[in-house]
């Protein structure tokens, strides 16, 4: 394993860093409420962070969602670039990565994914119920009509399509102008929306008989299931690492008996343990992108970084707001936007218990993906 960024990886993340702390200050975020701020998603846009994210693979944008993490930028980072810009380069037909790719690289189009697959969105074939060619008639590239319902989207309110699962794993690509968007407020203000399917139409994502170019990246619904977990891992690992830094910054500020906070043996043990926890849903974040970049079985690995990401990411943000004693409860402290993304997160990756229970399953199983 060698985790040792490339040099264009390194400069995009120092990119993003300077981007992120510039522009999303503690100011700008009580500005945008529970909304996205668009001056910010511009910026990166316009960086060509995004379109970065296809030269510098999963590990590159692992790296630059640790930067947005640390901040808590409100942009729908993670998910364009996972449900958008990695799925369709890895899962798209021709056609579609020459339709599609442009608007995602540039933020004019912004997908967001309804993971994980429920059984209650159903696909039934367009037109005769044969199916009608998409894109430019390519074997087996489908149109379909997609009826259910997703409670909670992340950042749905800011998509303009967005990317579904039906009973069967096949992927399709919704456009929001084409289904129901009812506003939900989640947690942490990522923007979402109820999503409702009612015969809306959806353009299967690659072909029926495509196979991945990539060896080892299984097929296409686990694929991005993955890659997301690992994304939104890596942006709890910045998380975590911003709600340190500010207990860092606090308890070598503040004193008691006469010293700072942070020479009490007791402050000391949390925060050491608080950035163990850190590092370690950083390195198996590491761990599992590279894998996922390299073609090699990646499934445990992703559920590994998830497990750690919801289990120690809970664990951390409480430890950052309690070193802060009672400014952690203010709503107004910064540290408090870290606690209500990092308890988010740990909903959105699924409760440790249970991604132990499927990683225990993928053990006995024997067959990582």
């Amino acid at each position: 394993m060698d985790f040792t960024p490339t040099e264009e990886q390194t400069a995009a993340q120092r990119l993003a860093a300077r981007i992120f702390t510039d522009l999303s200050t503690h100011e700008r975020l009580k500005a945008a409420g529970t909304g996205s701020d668009s001056e910010l998603w511009k910026a990166l846009c316009g960086a060509g962070l995004v379109e970065a994210v296809e030269a510098t693979g999963l590990l590159g944008l692992v790296l630059l969602l640790e930067e947005q993490g640390r901040t808590t930028a409100q942009v729908p980072f993670a998910a364009s670039c996972v449900y958008g810009i990695l799925a369709v380069t890895r899962h798209g037909t021709d056609a579609q990565r020459e339709r599609l790719l442009p608007a995602l690289r540039d933020g004019s189009a912004v997908v967001t994914g309804a993971f994980p697959a429920r059984p209650a969105v159903r696909a039934v074939p367009a037109g005769t119920g044969t199916g009608v060619a998409a894109g430019s008639g390519e074997t087996g590239a489908r149109t379909a009509r997609l009826s259910g319902t997703v409670d909670q989207v992340p950042w749905l309110r800011d998509a303009t399509h967005v990317l579904v699962p039906d009973q069967d794993h096949t992927l399709w690509l919704v456009r929001t102008e084409d289904a129901g968007v009812e506003p939900v407020e989640l947690t942490a203000p990522w923007s979402a929306g109820r999503l409702v399917l009612d015969g809306a139409p959806g353009e299967r994502l690659g072909s029926e008989r495509m196979v991945s170019e990539r060896p080892g990246s299984g097929r296409a619904y686990e694929d991005v299931q993955a890659a997301a977990r690992i994304a939104f891992a890596s942006l709890q690992a910045g998380v975590c690492a911003g709600s340190l830094a500010h207990a860092v910054a606090h308890t070598t500020t503040r004193e008691q008996f006469g010293r700072p906070l942070s020479t009490h043996q007791g402050v000391l043990l949390r925060a050491a343990d608080a950035h163990m926890d850190t590092e370690a849903i950083r390195v198996t974040a590491y761990e599992a992108a590279w894998r996922y970049d390299e073609g090699l079985p990646w499934e445990e690995a992703a559920l590994t970084t998830a497990w750690w990401a919801s289990e120690a990411g809970t664990r951390v943000v409480h430890t950052g707001q309690h070193l802060h004693g009672g400014l952690g409860a203010d709503l107004d402290h910064p540290v408090h936007r870290h606690f209500l993304w990092g308890r988010q997160l740990d909903a959105h990756l699924g409760h440790a218990t249970e991604l132990l229970a499927e990683l225990g399953d993928a053990i006995a199983k024997g067959g990582d993906r």
